[in-house]
């Protein structure tokens, strides 16, 4: 995750800036790069088969 993300907004609490990195990480992250050990799918693909 790029540090500048995490820099462009503020939280008030630890806990939102978990819930962000998160939601970041298994909600948009996953779904979008590719990766070389999926046979360059996104981890989603590899995981439940979508193409």
């Amino acid at each position: 995750m790029k540090n500048d993300l995490i820099y462009q907004h503020y939280y008030r609490t630890e806990k939102e800036l978990y819930t962000a990195i998160e939601e970041f990480a298994y909600v948009q992250y996953n779904h979008v790069r590719p990766h070389s050990y999926n046979n360059y799918k996104t981890p989603y693909e590899a995981r439940y088969g979508v193409v």
